[in-house]
């Protein structure tokens, strides 16, 4: 396949398309769409409204909720332990076991030991390294409303609206109202927010934000503000076990939680782990590449979090809703579902189709604007590439054109190195885009603090659910995992001052989920968690070959 400056000659024919209109279009402003419009764009586009696609949980306390066939199997699959595994040799006694290593973890751990915990009685356990998330992963900024023009209230409604009002409002008060808390605490931990000449903060548009309060540190936020958290828990000397995860959790002789058993990935050798409280901060699961669509996401999401908390009786919450990133690459294939931040678009970058003509206002709530893509990819007018993927234009050159040139270069360096590795300037030419999963929009119910419906058990970050309703808006999950995870840290440690030590640990609630399934006519030789993605048969683009447009 012979390349011109990084594309075949039938993608070029396109891309003189898109230049040829770009005068006219840099001259207007693309409508946003109205309420109606949009509930019709996602009724007949978004993957979570189409046929077929999920089926009811069979028992448990959110019988009958509809979720993906892939999610389901997960929850209808028997556990990993028996429950008449021997629970009498305690590897590790704890006041606080927080599962899951990536952002809301790990300020977890640092709230507690804040609120007065003794580092050395904290405990993180994490699949992967320390640091391995989709918290790291995260590029285009945090949302916090704490500019004159701006407040929490105006933030709520942006994104209560986002949410399509199915948000739960307190757990939404929370989020903006400690916002700007959040913000402060970053600076003086060293966080290195992008800021003018004057030491203000620079700030950036996100779709379906009514005000620029999007605070970012180039395009690899979610990397700064991890590295500084992580840093910070070192500091502190909390001691985290690496590739060990939780497999189920444990209880006590009242059935609140009371730590977990853990495997060590390479000796795969159990690790009973007794505590106090737990923290479930396991991230989300886009590793299950819901009807084939590739994912944004770290390979550890693979939603181990839900699944031990729904075997332990938490309830949960809309995860009937997963959000679909409008911005996932299509081309090239060795980028296929990487993620293109959001911030190329709030810098001015235009969706565009085969035809150079701009088809969505380029920042609608996320479900929006990637239905909107699926859309004219389903009537012809999106961009095929040689190997069968289809995607529509995102005219990044437009950046450069809008704010001077050297800007992509400057405040976007993460995608430029990106592209260019494929012989791709996109501060020359355009780049191909198609929606990816992304996030986890729903999880387990908590109060405010954190707390599950199962005492002594909290759940902070992505796994939690309620806080973004039906679509979370840009911007405001790696401010989630820090509001939520610093109020769980606290919460935690409030509860476990309160309680003596675990005496007899327990696995019933594994045998009774077993019944339910029995009771429920499921048999089956799954297993769950699932722990790592399976990629033995089709391969990531055979899957993405098969997405029905």
């Amino acid at each position: 396949m012979e390349l011109i400056d990084g594309y075949p000659a039938a993608m070029r024919e396109s891309i003189a398309l898109v230049e040829q209109t770009r005068p006219t279009r840099l001259g207007r402003t693309f409508p946003a769409m109205t309420p109606e419009q949009r509930r019709e764009l996602l009724l007949g586009h978004h993957p979570d409204y189409k046929d077929g696609a999920k089926r009811p949980l069979l028992f448990g306390p959110n019988k009958g909720m509809l979720l993906n066939h892939e999610l389901a199997d997960l929850f209808e699959a028997r556990p990993l332990v028996s429950a008449s595994l021997d629970l009498n040799d305690v590897d590790s006694d704890v006041d606080l076991l927080i599962i899951g290593g990536g952002g809301a973890g790990t300020v977890a751990a640092i709230w507690a030991v804040q609120a007065g915990l003794d580092p050395s009685r904290v405990l993180i356990a994490t699949k992967l390294r320390h640091g391995d998330s989709n918290s790291t992963m995260a590029q285009g900024g945090i949302q916090s409303a704490d500019r004159p023009h701006d407040s929490p209230a105006q933030h709520f409604l942006d994104a209560m609206g986002g949410g399509h009002f199915t948000n739960r409002p307190e757990l939404v008060e929370a989020l903006v109202s400690d916002a700007p808390l959040i913000i402060h605490w970053h600076e003086q931990l060293g966080v290195m927010y992008d800021k003018d000449e004057q030491g203000n903060f620079v700030m950036h548009p996100g779709g379906g934000t009514s005000r620029n309060r999007m605070h970012s540190a180039r395009d690899y936020t979610g990397l700064e503000i991890m590295r500084v958290l992580r840093d910070e828990a070192r500091n502190l000397h909390i001691p985290v076990v690496e590739f060990s995860p939780a497999i189920e959790l444990l209880c006590d002789e009242r059935g609140h939680v009371a730590g977990a058993v853990l495997v060590n990935l390479e000796t795969k050798r159990y690790h009973i782990v007794r505590a106090k409280a737990t923290i479930v901060t396991t991230g989300g699961l886009g590793r299950l590449h819901m009807q084939q669509y590739p994912t944004t996401n770290h390979y550890g999401a693979t939603a181990d979090g839900l699944i031990l908390a729904y075997r332990a009786g938490a309830e949960l919450v809309d995860l009937d809703a997963i959000q679909y990133h409008p911005t996932g690459a299509a081309f090239p294939a060795q980028m296929a579902g990487l993620l293109i931040t959001e911030k190329v678009r709030g810098m001015g970058a235009q969706p565009v189709n085969c035809k150079g003509e701009q088809f969505v206002y380029p920042l609608e709530p996320r479900d929006v604007e990637a239905s909107a893509f699926i859309r004219e990819c389903s009537l012809g007018l999106g961009i095929p590439t040689p190997h069968g993927i289809q995607g529509v234009w995102l005219d990044a050159p437009m950046v450069d054109i809008i704010h001077g040139p050297g800007t992509i270069r400057s405040a976007l360096p993460a995608m430029f190195r990106m592209y260019t590795r494929f012989g791709i300037d996109m501060t020359r030419d355009p780049i191909l885009v198609f929606p990816t999963l992304h996030y986890q929009n729903g999880g387990i119910i908590t109060n405010p603090d954190g707390a599950t419906t199962v005492p002594g058990l909290y759940a902070a970050g992505e796994v939690m659910g309620g806080v973004h309703g039906k679509n979370r808006l840009m911007g405001n999950s790696l401010l989630d995992f820090n509001v939520f995870g610093r109020r769980a840290g606290i919460a935690a440690a409030n509860y476990v001052r309160e309680q003596a030590q675990p005496t007899r640990l327990s696995l019933e609630h594994v045998a009774t989920y077993e019944r339910h399934m029995r009771d429920a006519g499921i048999k089956t030789t799954r297993t769950a968690p699932r722990i790592l993605p399976d990629y033995r048969g089709k391969e990531a683009l055979e899957r993405y070959l098969d997405i029905p447009l």
